[in-house]
C-alpha cells in the first residue's frame, strides 16, 4: 500500500484595505497616559498635559479587550526591543511632579 500523505487546504488570505481619515493620519501628542480596567475591557486616556498652565487635553481614548490588551502590551514589548536592538539602549526619563504616563 503506498503512502499517503494528506494535506489540510489551507485557508486563502484576505487583504484588508484599511482606510485612516486625515484628522487621523497626523496623530496625536501625548506626554501622559492614564489606563484603567473593567473585567470586560481596558480603557487607555492618552493626554497632552500642560501643568505650568494648570490645563491638559484627553487626545485619544483607546478600549479594548483584555485578551487585545495582552497582545498590544506584547507587541509594545517586542518593538521596544528591536528598537534598543538598533538604535541602543532607551533611557527611561524621569516624569516631572504630577505628568507621566501611569496607571490608575
Amino acid at each position: 500500500m503506498p503512502n499517503m500523505q494528506y494535506q489540510q487546504p489551507q485557508p486563502q488570505q484576505r487583504q484588508l484595505q484599511i482606510k485612516v481619515p486625515d484628522d487621523v493620519l497626523k496623530g496625536s501628542y501625548a506626554n501622559t497616559m492614564a489606563v484603567f480596567h473593567t473585567k470586560e475591557e481596558f480603557v487607555m486616556d492618552f493626554m497632552d498635559l500642560y501643568p505650568h498652565q494648570g490645563a491638559g487635553i484627553v487626545v485619544s481614548r483607546v478600549i479594548t479587550s483584555p485578551g487585545h490588551m495582552k497582545r498590544i502590551a506584547a507587541a509594545l514589548a517586542d518593538n521596544v526591543k528591536k528598537y534598543e536592538a538598533q538604535f541602543g539602549k532607551i533611557e527611561e526619563s524621569q516624569a516631572p511632579e504630577g505628568i507621566g504616563f501611569r496607571t490608575a
